[in-house]
């Protein structure tokens, strides 16, 4: 944790709003891009940060300053999310052939559009590969979150990497690995 961070972070510890609110208006974007590589609609997303900043000030006496403040709030954001889901019903994490979308990379070689790549995932994939590699949950603690077996986890996350090296390093294998 950068040593700006780690003040501001005791002095909201010690209830200062103004540096809670400082905390989380540099957090906040990668909270809603996290969000919505999950799936989340753009207004979903919205929300969600909100109740992850609320559910931040409730608990930020608990922070344990042992990765960001960033990487604590996404983790927050991203369990109120799969609840939301569950608690809607529509959480379908199944082994479910998806027709192929177009390659990812952008015309022109500008460069990659991982939001479209992710997109063109299957619902479970897309949520652990996010969760995994946007929230840094383990296979696990996903698991436990969508109340899915372990195996099912882990071959979401390994067809949907597989799928996004495919789309977005078409020529090369590039070798990513999800922490167990």
């Amino acid at each position: 944790m950068a040593p700006d961070e780690a003040e501001l972070v005791a002095r909201a510890v010690g209830g200062d709003k103004a540096a809670f609110g400082r905390l989380s208006r540099k957090a906040a974007s990668a909270v809603h891009a996290l969000l919505r590589r999950m799936g989340a609609d753009p207004a979903l997303a919205d929300d969600l940060t909100q109740d992850a900043l609320v559910a931040a000030w409730r608990s930020i006496t608990t922070f344990r300053a042992e990765a960001s403040f960033a990487g604590w709030l996404m983790r927050i954001a991203a369990r109120l999310y799969v609840k939301r889901r569950r608690k809607d019903a529509r959480l379908v994490v199944l082994a479910e052939p998806i027709a192929e979308a177009a390659p990812a990379v952008m015309s022109g070689g500008e460069g990659l559009d991982l939001d479209r790549a992710l997109a063109s995932l299957s619902a479970g994939e897309r949520l652990c590969v996010s969760l995994c590699h946007g929230a840094g949950f383990t296979h696990a603690e996903i698991a436990e979150a969508l109340q899915v077996p372990l195996g099912t986890v882990k071959s979401h996350v390994t067809r949907g990497l597989a799928k996004l090296r495919r789309r977005l390093r078409p020529d090369e294998h590039v070798e990513v690995a999800c922490h167990g």
